[in-house]
């Protein structure tokens, strides 16, 4: 494992953990994360010192379908996600209360 993701389990936030194992259970297919906790010496971390995946209250989960964007999409809104970044081939959830709420961007 990368010197950059030791100890994931504990650096992320149990509630986030909860909420996103909700939208999980909604959406009904697995969750396939590609990125969750960063350390602060992980390089997506330097470029972005304000990245929520340092706080363990992000992740993005893998997209492979336009179908299967949708369904995760819908079940992470159903359950109170309110910032989610958009890509072809993946979904960035986070549970930042310190930034703005209720915004969506593409990558």
């Amino acid at each position: 494992m990368s010197k950059y993701f030791k100890n994931i389990e504990e650096n992320m936030d149990v509630c986030f953990l909860e909420k996103l194992d909700a939208a999980r259970e909604y959406a009904g297919i697995p969750f396939n994360i590609n990125s969750a906790y960063r350390s602060p010496e992980h390089p997506e971390s330097i470029k972005n010192p304000t990245s929520s995946h340092i706080k363990g209250l992000a992740v993005d989960i893998a997209i492979r379908s336009s179908r299967e964007r949708f369904l995760v999409l819908e079940a992470l809104i159903h359950v109170g996600f309110t910032r989610l970044g958009i890509a072809e081939t993946f979904i960035h959830a986070d549970f930042d209360l310190d930034k703005s709420q209720n915004v969506s961007w593409t990558y």
